[in-house]
């Protein structure tokens, strides 16, 4: 056994081998051992670290003109030697076989739950931080609507939306603005009955303020690109721009009342 490991091939293959459980088994259990935290080594990295490898030991066999030869030697006669013919015929039905085995588990549709239920519309806090103070949100309602004229916070709210959102969620609120096609998942649309029609105010108002970072671990995964926008508007700003929303849309927003009797029926 000694003498193939001093041969280049068995070298090579070993030096492989050995990368292997040090990249798949190695980084993913040596780390917590020395209390350094660590996880699985995704395939993608595993097999771009193993080509890296396999490139450093085509270098180092092919480097001189012995050792070269002496590594080719195995492989040509295995292809072409008479007596290889039963090792050959061997490896033409076990390579395709195992080929064919990694493609199906690759391609073949996952029957197991997935470890959290996403949720479209995860479950607000009950209270947020904003700005330096705690605003409850349950039973929050927009305050700028018994508060002076609807009509002046609809003007503010159509600035500060073609001020800050008009670029994603575009003009017509239909989500095509001028920066929409470059992200995924798209700006929402507003116009979407799915969408602010189905939420209370306050459910919009923490969305704004929070934007992307501040969604929960329920709705993950997110990739959502919205920031948050307490970091750049007021309060007021906010809840103006809220109702030119739901007024430009023609939505009407879902009231507390309206949750309150949804949770008696169920």
């Amino acid at each position: 056994m000694g003498k193939h490991f001093k041969h280049p091939f068995g070298q090579a293959a070993l030096v492989m081998v050995a990368a292997y459980f040090l990249i798949d088994f190695g980084i993913a259990y040596i780390p917590p051992l020395l209390g350094i935290p660590s996880a699985p080594v995704p395939n993608s990295v595993l097999l771009q670290y193993l080509l890296t490898v396999g490139v450093g030991v085509l270098l180092w066999v092919s480097d001189n003109e012995t050792r070269w030869a002496e590594f080719k030697a195995p492989i040509h006669q295995v292809m072409v030697a008479p007596e290889r013919k039963t090792m050959r015929t061997a490896l033409l039905v076990i390579v395709p076989v195992m080929v064919a085995f990694v493609t199906f588990n690759q391609v073949k549709p996952s029957m197991a739950a997935p470890p959290n239920l996403r949720s479209i519309h995860p479950a607000p806090p009950g209270q947020i931080d904003f700005q330096g103070r705690t605003i409850e949100l349950t039973g929050l309602e927009n305050p700028l609507r018994s508060r002076g004229s609807l009509e002046e916070h609809y003007e503010e709210g159509k600035r500060v939306y073609y001020e800050n959102c008009l670029a994603c969620h575009g003009d017509g609120l239909a989500g095509r603005g001028h920066y929409a096609h470059g992200f995924n998942p798209a700006p929402l649309s507003f116009q979407d009955v799915g969408t602010i029609a189905q939420l209370t105010e306050s459910f919009v108002f923490w969305r704004i303020a929070k934007g992307g970072p501040g969604l929960p671990n329920e709705g993950a995964p997110w990739n959502s690109a919205m920031p948050a926008w307490e970091d750049f508007l007021t309060e007021d700003e906010i809840w103006s721009v809220i109702i030119f929303m739901y007024e430009q849309t023609g939505h009407e927003p879902r009231t507390w009342e309206e949750e309150a009797g949804e949770g008696e029926e169920h």
